[in-house]
């Protein structure tokens, strides 16, 4: 369902329930409520005149039109459920453009018109991509995607080794056998080829916390953000996510018997090897 499609059938189901509308019937409020451009609520309504659903009364001000469909009286109507966040869907967009390898600049209201949302919006999305690592905000020239470089995707994973592999050392006497239970529950293995699956990464926060290294737990927090979304991305992958969720599987059940140095060889293995999407990405 697109934007507009949403809009139409939300509007349409709070009229036909005759209920108060939550704003007033003007393009800007419903700009406002639905946190989209004015573009798809034009849209939304000029079909719901057309339909009878609103009218324009004097002053060419938009009123809830006379025309009640299915003759729904007042009984109230299901609302439609919201289409897809467009932060994900930008997120996305935005991965693609940084494994560009170049450093391209973004407009607010150019993104706000591209996805058809407000600009309040966009610069909403893109303060939180931002604290992601993903933009970087440069005065009077706008936001710039951070370019991906396949060498500081190494320089990164051989520091995390380092301190990652410190702070399973430091962790060893704090880990709890319910809670490694717990993870490798999260990481199952699907049952059949098309059976859904989900990566779960709480492994290696588990393991920071459980450290209690503050200065392990800040590095983390400063330079990983950035690689972790695009990790996430790249779990996207059916056979990448399937290998990620055999090597959490193979550290945890290690742990779990106390087999401190296969779970080291493990979790070794696991952030070295993790990621044959970014590893082979070539910039032209």
């Amino acid at each position: 369902m697109s934007i507009a499609n949403y809009i139409k059938e939300d509007l349409a189901a709070r009229l036909q329930s005759r209920e108060e509308l939550p704003v007033q019937l003007t393009l800007g409020s419903l700009s406002e409520f639905y946190q989209v451009s004015f573009t798809p609520v034009r849209a939304a309504v000029s079909e719901l005149i057309e339909e009878g659903l609103l009218e324009k009364g004097e002053n060419r001000r938009l009123i809830p039109g006379k025309c009640r469909k299915n003759g729904a009286g007042k009984q109230k109507q299901r609302l439609p459920q919201r289409p897809s966040d467009p932060f994900e869907t930008i997120r996305d967009d935005l991965i693609q453009l940084s494994l560009q390898g170049e450093a391209i600049y973004l407009r607010e209201e150019a993104t706000a018109e591209k996805y058809k949302i407000s600009r309040s919006a966009i610069r909403n999305i893109f303060h939180q991509l931002a604290g992601l690592g993903m933009l970087d905000h440069i005065p009077r020239r706008g936001w710039r995607v951070r370019p991906f470089r396949l060498e500081d995707l190494r320089a990164f994973l051989e520091v995390r080794e380092v301190l990652e592999l410190k702070a399973l050392e430091l962790a060893r006497p704090h880990l709890d056998s319910s809670e490694l239970r717990r993870l490798i529950e999260l990481n199952r293995i699907p049952v059949s080829r098309n059976a859904p699956l989900e990566v779960d990464e709480s492994l290696h926060t588990y393991i920071i916390a459980a450290s209690g290294n503050s200065y392990i737990s800040d590095f983390f927090e400063r330079h990983a953000r950035y690689f972790y979304v695009l990790f996430k991305w790249e779990d996207k992958d059916r056979a990448a996510a399937l290998d990620a969720i055999r090597q959490h599987r193979e550290v945890l059940e290690a742990l779990l018997k106390k087999n401190w140095r296969k779970a080291r060889k493990a979790l070794s293995h696991h952030i070295r090897h993790n990621h044959p999407i970014l590893g082979n990405v070539v910039h032209s």
